[in-house]
């Protein structure tokens, strides 16, 4: 292996793929495109002041979000990247009410990629952190013809690889193949990804909780218990900290890094909550539990979620095992207390 400080991403996907006799090179390639794509947004987002592409399009998505310029550029140079390798056989995207086929004249592979463009685009005109995240599964329709909406719907467990991007005073890139979880630097002087967290593991607890706490009236009782615990508790002798960015994969990123807790809870306005399945949840679910985290709704693994619509919604309490242990603890005795009742 290379000194951490000059092993690339691109070698480190070679090195990682020495490991696997049976390799066919698909995944690393498929990984390598990923890694240039970034690039690119990153150009596109660190310019994003100088030029006409903040702000918003005038048009909403299907949700009914508004969409912001970038999140077109991000979704396109995406797509534009990806669909001509031979790897994939459908795509999908938070910016696309319906899946993504491939051009008729390309090839057909086997892998599916889903996306989210660029998360946190609220926080766009703010010049907050924002990011991509990518989530990659084999295949399960039969036949080599092109992918379908079966091949999209499929449980995070069975996910191979997923990944994050986060555009913030550096551009880091956060991958996983099941094995180990490693971040990677952009290097503005040369243009290359350099491993800077090399096999990360969160801790087993920590002392920052992350949530917006401006839905606390319309959070359920036993989430309510558990940050008055919070706030009335110390971790280590210390307080604990509340810190929100807005963009989940900021807030992801600095929990995996220094352990703790992000929530995004159902509440009574949007009892599913608001982050998507496949696009968010699942990718940073199959992330944080290759660090030793975990992830669930408060009640179920994320990743054994069966998934029914593509851009299905899901509760998310994400993070260190114990932290992520004990809010589910509080929300179920609140449960048992109000059957009880």
């Amino acid at each position: 292996m290379a000194t951490k400080r000059f092993m690339t991403l691109p070698r480190h996907i070679l090195e990682g793929e020495k490991l696997h006799p049976g390799a066919t090179g698909e995944l690393s390639a498929i990984l390598n495109q990923l890694g240039l794509a970034a690039k690119v947004i990153s150009l596109e987002v660190n310019k994003a002041g100088l030029v006409d592409i903040l702000g918003f399009t005038g048009e909403t998505n299907y949700s009914g979000d508004q969409v912001k310029k970038l999140d077109i550029f991000a979704h396109e140079m995406l797509v534009k990247a990806m669909d001509h390798g031979g790897h994939f056989c459908v795509m999908a995207s938070e910016e696309e009410e319906d899946i993504i086929h491939l051009p008729p004249h390309h090839k057909i592979g086997k892998y599916v990629l889903l996306f989210d463009p660029l998360d946190g685009s609220s926080n766009i005109d703010a010049n907050v952190s924002i990011g991509t995240i990518f989530s990659i599964y084999r295949r399960v329709s039969e036949g080599n013809g092109p992918g379908t909406l079966e091949d999209c719907l499929q449980p995070g467990y069975k996910q191979v690889a997923a990944g994050y991007v986060v555009y913030g005073s550096s551009t880091v890139l956060v991958y996983t193949a099941g094995h180990g979880v490693f971040g990677f630097t952009l290097d503005p002087s040369f243009g290359e990804f350099l491993l800077s967290h090399d096999n990360i593991k969160i801790p087993k607890r920590g002392r920052i909780y992350s949530i917006n706490e401006g839905n606390y009236n319309s959070w359920d009782r036993g989430l309510k218990n558990y940050i008055k615990y919070l706030q009335a508790n110390k971790f280590e002798g210390k307080p604990y900290q509340a810190r929100y960015i807005g963009s989940m994969v900021a807030d992801i990123h600095r929990t995996l890094l220094y352990g703790g807790i992000f929530m995004y809870p159902g509440d009574a306005r949007n009892p599913k909550g608001k982050l998507r399945l496949m696009y968010e949840c699942n990718p940073m679910a199959f992330i944080v539990e290759s660090a030793g985290g975990r992830a669930t709704d408060g009640k179920k693994r994320i990743l054994e979620i069966q998934p029914t619509a593509l851009h299905q919604r899901t509760p998310i309490f994400i993070g260190s095992e114990e932290d992520v242990l004990l809010v589910e603890k509080f929300m179920r005795e609140a449960e048992l207390s109000n059957i009880e009742k």
